[in-house]
């Protein structure tokens, strides 16, 4: 089954690709002059304890991008994803529209995410504080609304 782009879908894709190739010109652009040496992991007090070469940032951009194309690709396939309530002829377009409207804003969210992470680390920035509070509330925030969406249809 075909999924029509729906007017939510359009503008997720382009935010997602603006931003991915935003921070890619970023890195490309600001190779030379980052850091050689940029914080790999910290702790829970916000303290580095693993410090990475910056070519781990790469490897940040290559997830990013690879998650977005990954989940391009599971939105083509409708009939692999699993809906959570049954699929009938009669529901099955409002069924897979709200599922991709879901899929979209998640793949936003996974975007902004890697997008932040490579931006924070290249610019040897900590975490901020709200920042995994952020990232639960912006990951099951949809999941929980489209959720609700979804069971409302018969």
């Amino acid at each position: 089954m075909k999924i029509k782009k729906s007017s939510w879908d359009i503008p997720m894709q382009l935010i997602c690709l603006l931003l991915l190739g935003a921070m890619t010109a970023y890195l490309i652009i600001n190779w030379k002059g980052l850091p050689d040496t940029i914080p790999g992991h910290y702790n829970a007090r916000d303290v580095v304890d693993r410090w990475g070469d910056k070519s781990e940032l790469l490897i940040l951009a290559m997830l990013g991008w690879g998650l977005y194309l990954g989940m391009a690709v599971i939105e083509k396939f409708p009939s692999i994803w699993n809906t959570g309530v049954a699929v009938t002829e009669k529901n099955k377009e409002a069924v897979y529209g709200i599922l991709k409207n879901m899929l979209s804003t998640l793949k936003l969210v996974t975007v902004t995410i890697f997008v932040f992470l490579t931006m924070n680390s290249a610019l040897s920035n900590h975490l901020p504080v709200w920042f995994l509070p952020l990232v639960l509330i912006s990951t099951f925030g949809p999941i929980i609304f489209f959720s609700i969406q979804l069971r409302k249809v018969k």
